[in-house]
């Protein structure tokens, strides 16, 4: 009898520390926390791509997945990325922006990015393999965590007393929700350096614009220099000057055809060329001084709104949210102290002078605009997901 007391009285400890056990152990549900449906997640690995499209850059050791372009959106929208809890990735890339900023240069955890912040429409799509301004990113894997190790945008950098990558690890191995969301993309919760690279490429690889008028325009003929039936004579002209070469006399100056545009921004994805030099534009951004290092620019699409405005200024310095300013620019290459200056802009040696008329600006003015999409600047998918 003695034994059996003693046998239910430890059975019954046992049960209680098992109940304390579980109590203490508070259950994450991820719903707490975004605006997510992680039963039904959201279509990002079988978006529908048109059939003219031609070019594709995602390696096959990263597909788009939506368990991992889920966990690279999160990631994307999170302060915890930096020191001070104070800038996401899309501080700087703001979809209602076309995914770029509205500001010259952007404000980071410890400072200002030396650059504008290029917009990340169609990157999956991009001719070129480099990534930044500088191309000094070798994929879009490599180009994400770049950021996050700046010490004045996100901080993490390991230099001057700033904590290194490492430490965001383990402050990302402290937030509730990051092992669950680590497993459910890579089968195990252990989170490191290139599984965050991939998650973040495979969301940006993810944002796609392909429901402008121009991609209306394109399911209708059989290329892109026909007549689009359904767009303007101006739209018809705009383009048709942005695809077409330039003729030159032997002062390089345009004596008839098009504007040459579509030299290093060619239809349908309006990319640059990867052989592309610097443009003409060789200022910093943060005041005087040279810089030649320019040699990449991202996607036409959605450079503009549907109304015409600018999503954020041009080139890598900001230089004006007029459009006007970019063709006024080509228009007349100054080539001085450019000594990388890309040779379409030079014939004969010389900066082109494209004397283009003022109606000639409006139609490529007209055409630009019907590059711009809708769905991009609201789509969920792409939004920020974390509740208030």
């Amino acid at each position: 009898m003695k034994n059996y007391t003693l046998l239910m009285f430890c059975l019954f400890l046992a049960a209680c520390s098992t109940d304390e056990t579980t109590s203490s152990t508070p259950t994450i549900e991820l719903s707490d926390y975004f605006s997510i449906d992680f039963d039904n997640l959201l279509n990002y690995e079988n978006q529908a791509i048109p059939a003219y499209i031609n070019r594709e850059n995602t390696p096959l050791n990263n597909p788009i997945t939506n368990e991992g372009a889920t966990l690279g959106r999160i990631l994307f929208y999170d302060n915890n990325l930096s020191t001070n809890n104070t800038t996401a990735c899309a501080s700087c890339h703001i979809q209602e922006h076309a995914f770029s900023d509205i500001d010259n240069v952007s404000q980071g955890a410890n400072g200002t990015t030396a650059r504008h912040s290029m917009r990340l429409i169609n990157a999956r799509f991009a001719n070129e393999d480099n990534f930044f301004w500088d191309e000094r990113a070798s994929s879009l894997e490599i180009q994400t965590t770049m950021p996050i190790q700046d010490h004045a945008e996100m901080g993490f950098s390991g230099e001057n007393g700033d904590p290194n990558f490492g430490d965001l690890i383990t402050k990302l191995e402290a937030i509730n929700y990051y092992p669950e969301l680590f497993t459910n993309t890579f089968g195990d919760n252990t989170i490191t350096e290139v599984r965050i690279q991939n998650a973040l490429a495979q969301f940006v690889r993810s944002i796609q614009s392909f429901d402008s008028k121009f991609d209306t325009g394109r399911t209708l003929v059989n290329n892109n220099g026909q007549v689009f039936p359904n767009y303007t004579a101006q739209e018809n002209n705009g383009k048709n000057l942005f695809l077409q070469p330039p003729n030159f006399n032997n002062q390089s100056e345009r004596i008839n055809g098009g504007l040459g545009c579509a030299a290093c921004h060619s239809a349908p994805e309006f990319d640059i060329d990867p052989n592309s030099r610097n443009n003409g534009i060789i200022g910093l951004a943060g005041g005087n001084g040279i810089d030649l290092t320019i040699t990449r620019a991202p996607s036409l699409r959605d450079l503009l709104k549907a109304n015409g405005v600018a999503n954020g200024p041009f080139m890598h310095i900001g230089a004006s949210n007029n459009f006007m300013t970019v063709l006024n620019h080509y228009n007349d290459i100054n080539i001085a102290a450019n000594t990388n200056l890309d040779p379409r802009l030079r014939p004969n040696g010389i900066g082109q002078k494209l004397n283009m008329s003022q109606q000639e600006k409006d139609d490529v003015f007209a055409f630009i605009k019907t590059l711009t999409g809708t769905n991009v600047y609201t789509d969920e998918k792409w939004s920020n997901p974390f509740l208030d």
